[in-house]
This record gives C-alpha cells, sequence and structure tokens, in this order.
C-alpha cells in the first residue's frame, strides 16, 4: 500500500491502470484525454468507448490499454468549475472514489491518476489535489493498493 504524487507523463506509466480525465461521451478529447488516446491508439479505443456510451460525472468506467504500458484505463468525467456552488468537491472525490473502487473490484494492484479536472474544466490546482490526496488516502486505509498521482507539471 503506498502512495506517491509523482511528475512525468502519464501514459507512460506502468501499473495496472491508468486513469483518463473523460468526457462524459468518452470521446478523444484535450489534454490528458487526448494524450491518452493518442498512445494508446486512436481507433481501437474509440470503438471501445462508443460501445460503452456515456459515463456520467463522478462514474467511471473501464476499457482496455491498447498501446499503453497499463493494460487498463479507468475512464471517469470531472466536474468543469462553476466557483464551487455546484458540489464540484463533492463529485470529484467521486472520481477517484469510484476508480479505486472499479480498480479494487477488477483485482488491480496499482492505478496512476492524473490530477482530475485541473486542466481544461479550470478546477483550481491547489484545490483540486487537495481532494485527490484526501480521496486517495481515505481509500487507502481499508485497501491495499499502490497509487500514483502523476503531474504533468510541477
Amino acid at each position: 500500500m503506498s502512495f506517491q504524487i509523482v511528475e512525468g507523463d502519464i501514459t507512460k506509466m506502468k501499473v495496472d491502470a491508468i486513469v483518463n480525465s473523460a468526457n462524459n461521451r468518452l470521446k478523444n478529447g484535450a489534454g490528458v484525454c487526448g494524450a491518452i488516446f493518442q498512445a494508446a491508439g486512436i481507433k481501437e479505443l474509440t470503438e471501445e468507448c462508443k460501445g460503452i456510451g456515456r459515463c456520467e460525472v463522478g462514474q467511471a468506467v473501464l476499457t482496455k490499454g491498447y498501446a499503453l504500458p497499463a493494460p487498463y484505463i479507468i475512464h471517469t468525467v470531472g466536474p468543469v468549475w462553476h466557483g464551487g456552488f455546484f458540489r464540484e468537491k463533492e463529485k470529484l472525490a467521486s472520481c477517484y472514489q469510484k476508480s479505486l473502487e472499479l480498480a479494487r473490484e477488477k483485482g488491480l494492484k496499482s492505478i496512476a491518476f492524473p490530477l482530475i479536472s485541473s486542466g481544461v474544466y479550470h478546477y483550481p490546482r491547489e484545490a483540486a489535489l487537495q481532494v485527490a490526496k484526501e480521496s486517495i488516502e481515505r481509500f487507502l486505509k481499508y485497501n491495499d493498493m499502490d497509487v500514483y498521482l502523476v503531474l504533468y507539471q510541477k
């Protein structure tokens, strides 16, 4: 059981699953999402995501990792920041919780997260980091898994 914050490229992480900060239609997007689709293989990942259809804010779904070092991708949809007046903190915490629960259900031993919602969804970086740390640490009190929070920039 460990939790590490590292700087790097999430698409290069050698873990059981990486987490995609996805849009609710599970389509290729910008930022982390676009990088993951590119590294995994756009055609293959798009086809599998099309079969799943949608993922709602705060929920998580699993696909294959295709060309990634990680065999699986967990897609979760973070909240868009609207000043904190629309339960964004609760929805963001749910992204981490649902992703970790899905990894546990699948018997995965390691997972890498980006800082969900802190890019194009404009969640304030420090606040997003605090939610991520609290959510991951809460899960690790009762579960054994190696968890990485991969920051693209310091």
